[in-house]
């Protein structure tokens, strides 16, 4: 239908990317609210027409936004650091290794003070949620419609979508998307018989009002306003030409290019039972962010029907609610997608080993690794429901045939495509996801492993603790040279003697000389280039043997379980945590500890949370 409207451009980073860093919701409440008004009452929807509001409304958000536009989440005040430092990296702080202290076993005493609800963001959705959304409105068979892709700043795209905007490119993928879609929707009669259960006539507004309500409610994730669908209704009118389908159609072209479908509005109304407080999220605005952290996809009929009856702020029905939707299969695949991110699976498929050392690696074995993963995760957490932490420390596997030759176990019903699951014998050593293919592999380099990589991995991404980049200045080229000691453990220890790098690398090294007995393709092996296998290292001044060892460990550390209940936050509220969150993410630990530390029990938790359901007061421009 040629239908083009902006998401909101704005002055862009060095990517091409226009970046948002909590910019003011008071300024930007009325450019949303002015977008529909364009949107739905515009009388031509002439390209150049919008194209010019859009552009006027991008430099109303950019002046609005001076002195936060284009800057990144590092640039958080001292008061908005993360619990554990700086916004500096996925762990935590940022401070040198020297002076940090492990984690206790015991979590400390909660914080003083009470949680304080963080300021409203408008995230856009992510490329996932956007897909999943059309999805389960449309049903499966829509053609591919790319979109920019999504950033993840600290592991997670949730974090990306409230902190970055799109390029220009961008928002013209997003009108070739919606003019796709619509298309698509509307030339097929089953899909159009079910948006549109009567004949759409030349007069039959009613017929159309219907599909308005209908349709807008699910991609707004409310109501409509009875002058929204007056306005989309006159849009129907003048775009229809005689055939109130073609209206329809066009119609639904603009509310996919909608900001309000695009982004998500969690502003909150004040909480009556707690005046001059933190605002509670409105019941339809519980409904998206309960749908989209549980199913990575907008609320369903279900959920939006709850909502106006204001049941989801209710605690136990909000629990009810939780609990149906993890039983969903959107939720198995959101879950998944969630751990995959903890986990940097993404940077799998950036791997790239000698073919000559490792033959046989390649992409099909890359996406047995991720999908072995996958597997373990949903067994875990969804078929057996135990403690999440064993998933570092069981002698467990899902292999395909590729994976079971690999790791040497018998695996005689696994083919190319179907994967088994195995426990692994005695004489398989490898237990917990740090002794699969997956972990192992991307922690490596081209010809050799890195016990660097490994260590630092074990430190940022399960332990949540930080490793700050080496200094520019250091040759980090560990090739063997000539009169260089033969091993690379050998190679590492001379390295330290720098005291530039002795600081780091005694932290980081140590739990990545566990991992050497596996090679950088996940083969277990003894010796190295006929040099025995050294893999003793330690765990905070613990000394262990190898990689089982430090599974042993990781599955009673109470860290493992700090760490997760911490990036679970960040996902679900798309920011990095800062101090006023410490009571929160004190609370939920002790929730997810209670629960026998099984991640249903944790996101249930979460749900229910003031860190979830409220949001700080934000005086909006224009308001009474």
């Amino acid at each position: 239908m040629g239908v083009w409207v902006s998401p909101w451009l704005g002055a862009q980073d060095s990517h091409g990317r226009s970046v948002v860093r909590s910019c003011s919701v008071a300024c930007m409440l009325p450019m949303l609210r002015c977008t529909g008004e364009v949107m739905s009452r515009s009388s031509t929807l002439s390209d150049l027409m919008i194209r010019t509001t859009f552009a006027v409304l991008a430099s109303g958000l950019a002046a609005c936004g001076e002195g936060v536009m284009n800057a990144g989440p590092s640039a958080a005040t001292e008061a908005e650091a993360p619990v554990g430092g700086a916004a500096a990296s996925p762990g935590g702080s940022d401070t040198a290794p020297g002076s940090m202290s492990p984690s206790p076993a015991r979590p400390r005493p909660r914080p003083a003070g009470d949680f304080e609800a963080s300021e409203p963001v408008l995230p856009r959705l992510t490329a996932t949620q956007y897909r999943n959304t059309l999805v389960g409105l449309f049903g499966e068979g829509l053609p591919r419609t790319p979109v920019e892709p999504d950033t993840n700043p600290y592991l997670f795209y949730s974090i990306g979508a409230s902190t970055t905007e799109v390029s220009e490119r961008g928002v013209e993928q997003y009108a070739e998307a919606a003019d796709l879609v619509a298309a698509a929707v509307f030339d097929d009669a089953e899909r159009r018989a079910e948006l549109l259960p009567c004949a759409l006539g030349a007069t039959d507004e009613t017929c159309l009002e219907v599909f308005i309500r209908t349709v807008g409610r699910r991609l707004f994730r409310r109501p409509l306003e009875e002058d929204e669908v007056e306005g989309w209704v006159t849009l129907a009118n003048e775009t229809a030409e005689g055939d109130l389908d073609r209206g329809a159609e066009g119609v639904l072209t603009a509310l996919l290019q909608s900001p309000q479908f695009l982004y998500r509005v969690e502003l909150g109304e004040p909480d009556p039972a707690k005046p001059g407080g933190p605002y509670r999220l409105t019941s339809f605005e519980m409904a998206g962010r309960v749908a989209f952290l549980l199913t990575n996809a907008g609320p369903d009929d279900a959920l939006l029907d709850a909502a106006s009856r204001l049941e989801l702020l209710d605690e136990e029905t909000l629990i009810a609610q939780t609990q149906r939707l993890l039983g969903s299969p959107q939720a198995r695949v959101a879950v998944q997608d969630f751990f995959a991110q903890v986990l940097d699976l993404s940077r799998l498929s950036q791997v790239d080993l000698d073919p000559e050392r490792y033959p046989g690696f390649g992409p099909d074995l890359v996406r047995a690794m991720e999908t072995e993963v996958r597997l373990l995760v949903d067994e875990l957490v969804f078929r057996k429901g135990g403690d999440v932490r064993d998933l570092f420390s069981q002698p467990r596997g899902y292999v395909n045939d590729a994976l079971a030759a690999l790791y040497g176990v018998e695996a005689p019903e696994a083919t190319a495509t179907a994967f088994v699951p195995v426990d692994f014998p005695v004489d398989v050593p490898r237990a917990g996801l740090l002794t699969l293919g997956a972990f192992l592999t991307m922690n490596a380099h081209r010809t050799e492993t890195s016990p660097t990589l490994r260590g630092k991995y074990v430190r940022e991404r399960v332990l949540c603790l930080d490793v700050p980049p080496p200094p520019d200045d250091v040759d980090l080229d560990l090739t063997p040279r000539e009169n260089d000691p033969p091993t690379l453990r050998e190679r590492l220890e001379q390295h330290r003697v720098n005291p530039v790098c002795a600081g780091c690398h005694a932290y980081i090294d140590p739990p990545g000389f566990l991992f050497e007995h596996y090679d950088s393709m996940g083969r277990y092996r003894d010796a190295v280039d006929g040099y025995p296998i050294n893999a003793k290292g330690d765990l905070d001044g613990q000394p262990l043997n190898n990689a089982l060892d430090l599974a042993k460990v990781l599955s009673r550390d109470e860290r493992v379980g700090t760490c997760l209940t911490r990036q679970l936050y960040r996902y679900a509220l798309g920011r990095l945590d800062v101090r006023g969150d410490a009571p929160a993410l004190y609370d939920l630990h002790e929730a997810f500890a209670a629960g026998g530390f099984e991640f249903r029990a944790l996101l249930t938790a979460l749900v229910v949370s003031p860190a979830f359901r409220t949001v700080a007061a934000a005086e909006i421009e224009g308001s009474p």
